[in-house]
């Protein structure tokens, strides 16, 4: 199947745009920008005992608003779409998102994606958010933030999360129509709304070629009972690889924080190879990662658990030729959409260094399959 790429734009300090023209060249499809308080790496390990990055970055958390940078993207950029990567339904009220979709749509010139999930753990439990009921919640967000863009004059709204009364929303759409929502999901109540709600479907998460077909299958079987046109949502995927030759590998997935990405794999992904989850079975990936609880001793413990050879067995590997090879399949599965993200970089400086250009490598790969784009 033909594939588009996707590329990642930090929200990182530190900020650097100057690289913006280069990515507003043609060869992606979109920008997406994470959406983070906190990043996946706990604090406990983000020191000199454990990496060497940590002397170059002093937190791996040194988020800025993903919003307010879009911005400065839509300003800086004239041809390839941004996107929210993603945005929670609990962290910001749907009014305020509808409002801030809407400026960044007439920014963009109409090239703005509203990137929208329920909700993550590390990103909501630290700071008190309730994290209760994030799907229900989610599903009414959603349907809200549509009705506010489709609704002339004053609206009431009375839900379960939400409640508007004579609220307004007068400024117009961009002559281009309203943003795009695309949904981050992976469970079967998300993948529902994404047949119901979503224009695209951007999940995240360990689950190989086979499993994305299967979910997919499902998105449309959902569109069609909604009434809506299954091959109008655009089906992305972001592949979290670890790109490198047989011996670069063997060290890489030594490095604690390349270790530490088994807690971004489900159990389910992990069972389906034939291997033990360190965290249970019933362990839910990126969605239960809680950094408060990620103590020195407990992720020690971890680290004597993981078997190297699980987080292979589901993660993209090899040479960058290989990588693309893999990546390809999530083509065949249905993916229109692919962005390529290298954690070997974090297995160290000299590793972080050489990152881009072997994410470039798989890019160009990709690139060359028949119908490709551009």
């Amino acid at each position: 199947m033909p594939l588009e790429l996707a590329s990642f734009f930090r929200t990182t300090l530190p900020l650097d745009l100057s690289g913006l023209n280069a990515l507003d060249d043609g060869r992606y499809h979109s920008l997406w920008l994470p959406d983070h308080l906190v990043s996946f790496w706990p604090d406990s390990i983000w020191t000199p005992e454990f990496t060497e990055l940590a002397e170059v970055s002093p937190s791996p958390h040194r988020y800025l608003d993903a919003l307010t940078i879009a911005g400065a993207v839509a300003a800086r950029t004239t041809r390839t779409r941004l996107a929210t990567s993603v945005l929670d339904t609990v962290r910001r009220h749907p009014v305020m998102l509808a409002q801030s979709a809407l400026t960044l749509s007439h920014l963009s010139n109409g090239r703005f994606i509203l990137g929208l999930g329920a909700g993550e753990r590390e990103n909501l439990a630290p700071y008190g958010f309730d994290d209760d009921c994030t799907v229900s919640r989610f599903a009414e967000a959603v349907r809200l933030i549509r009705m506010l863009w489709s609704t002339d004059g004053p609206m009431d709204f009375a839900g379960q999360f939400f409640t508007l009364e004579h609220a307004r929303l007068d400024a117009e759409l961009h002559h281009s129509g309203p943003p795009p929502i695309w949904i981050g999901a992976n469970g079967p109540r998300m993948l529902r709304l994404v047949g119901e709600l979503g224009d695209g479907w951007w999940p995240t998460g360990s689950a190989g070629p086979e499993t994305y077909g299967k979910q997919l299958a499902r998105i449309r079987e959902a569109a069609e009972r909604a009434g809506r046109d299954p091959q109008a949502i655009t089906p992305a995927k972001m592949v979290v690889c670890l790109i490198g030759e047989p011996d670069e590998l063997r060290e890489i997935v030594q490095r604690p924080l390349v270790r530490s990405l088994v807690l971004q794999l489900t159990a389910d992904a992990l069972a389906a190879t034939g291997h033990r989850h360190p965290m249970g079975e019933h362990w839910r990936g990126i969605q239960d990662i809680d950094p408060r609880v990620l103590t020195r001793d407990r992720l020690l413990r971890l680290f004597e658990q993981v078997d190297p050879a699980a987080i292979l067995s589901v993660v993209p590997h090899g040479t960058p030729k290989q990588v693309s090879e893999q990546v390809a399949e999530f083509g065949d599965a249905g993916a229109r959409v692919v962005s390529v993200l290298d954690y070997s970089g974090m297995a160290g400086q000299a590793y972080a260094s050489e990152s881009a250009r072997k994410v470039r490598e798989v890019e160009d790969a990709l690139l060359q399959l028949p119908g490709s784009a551009p």
